[in-house]
């Protein structure tokens, strides 16, 4: 991925800073199993439309581990990983009209254009010059500086009487469990649902679903330590499925299953126990980044009615989410355990790849 400095004479920036700095630090994907902190060259403006944010506050997803254990081989080596963070504009381009120097922004996951056909379709992940491409196409958020194109679409104000650390959570894990999970689940009031995967993608989906008032929510997962929080966010029940059979469990307590099943893992084992426990007529909402296929029961599948939906975030509900957390709707800082400096991010890294035994959800790296 090239990192060309923009000649002075396009003057596409406005509010440049006066460090004029070059080089900055950040966390670097070297290939499956390799990841370093180094100095790297600090981002400028490309295109009228760019803005550079300087990083308050970042953190680590599910899917930075998955490309770190190759599972996302649209990451090229030399990549910046990261597409999390709030942060404090440095420059704008001449294009960008709703933001300037110094205003302290969330920074989406997503890029949006805004008048692609998808955009105008709020599909914003799939946006023809954007979608999910911070630390994964171009450089990303773990690092002093990030490069955000399209910032107009791409970045929202952050209230100042909220937390930087709640608001990281709006970058992505918010959004995702509620549109994935709760919105293409269809989950409506009196509905009972299954979360499968207490990790922070589940936990969105749990805090996300009350919103709907559904009956009953089983939270099911390994680790003992999460389905106790999961209990205390509003799981009305857990389930340890490495001591219980989560399946036959949930049938032995139900009618005939859940009306919403909620993939958050992304493995064959956990959307196995998806399609065994869906109810006829009710939905499977595939949160999980899956590296490898599963098997789908069709053959039992069909003839229930079942809707199977899944697919990348499109953060078209951050407008709303964020009125959320600034009402105190949603008390997104809970998700925090871990905090590090950035430059102890190859530590944070093993602490959350090794959440079981660091209890660990979200981590906060700042800068």
């Amino acid at each position: 991925m090239s990192n060309t400095i923009v000649p002075a004479k396009k003057n596409l920036s406005k509010g440049s800073s006066s460090e004029n700095k070059t080089s900055m630090k950040g966390l670097v994907y070297n290939g499956p199993g390799k990841i370093e902190y180094k100095e790297i060259p600090r981002p400028e403006v490309k295109k009228p439309t760019d803005a550079i944010v300087k990083i308050i506050k970042t953190t680590i997803c599910g899917t930075d581990l998955g490309i770190l254990h190759g599972k996302t081989p649209s990451v090229k080596p030399g990549t910046t990983l990261g597409h999390e963070g709030v942060g404090i504009i440095e420059e704008v381009g001449t294009g960008v009209r709703n933001f300037k120097k110094g205003d302290r922004v969330i920074i989406s996951c997503i890029t949006a254009c805004g008048s692609c056909e998808y955009c105008k379709k709020q599909m914003y992940g799939h946006c023809k010059d954007g979608g999910w491409i911070l630390g994964n196409l171009i450089n990303g958020t773990q690092a002093e500086y990030v490069r955000i194109p399209h910032a107009d679409n791409s970045l929202y104000i952050a209230p100042e009487d909220v937390d930087d650390e709640a608001l990281v959570m709006l970058s992505d894990i918010l959004p995702t469990g509620h549109e994935m999970g709760v919105i293409n689940g269809c989950v409506k009031p009196g509905d009972t649902i299954a979360i499968v995967g207490a990790g922070p993608i589940g936990m969105s989906a749990l805090l996300t679903a009350q919103f709907y008032s559904p009956a009953k929510i089983y939270m099911i997962d390994l680790d003992d330590n999460r389905l106790e929080l999961a209990k205390k966010w509003g799981a009305t029940d857990t389930i340890n499925s490495g001591l219980e059979d989560a399946a036959k469990m949930i049938l032995s307590e139900t009618a005939d299953g859940v009306d919403v099943a909620i993939e958050a893992v992304g493995a064959p084992a956990t959307f196995n126990i998806c399609q065994q426990i869906v109810r006829p007529g009710g939905h499977i909402a595939n949160i999980g980044v899956h590296g490898k296929s599963v098997d789908l029961q069709i053959q039992d599948l069909w003839i229930q009615n079942i809707t199977i939906t899944m697919g990348l975030v499109n953060t078209n509900t951050t407008p709303m989410l964020l009125k959320t957390v600034t009402s105190g709707k949603i008390q997104a800082e809970q998700l925090i355990t871990h905090h590090f400096k950035l430059d102890e991010i190859i530590r944070a890294y093993e602490v959350f790849g090794n959440a079981a035994e660091e209890k660990a959800l979200k981590i906060i790296l700042t800068n």
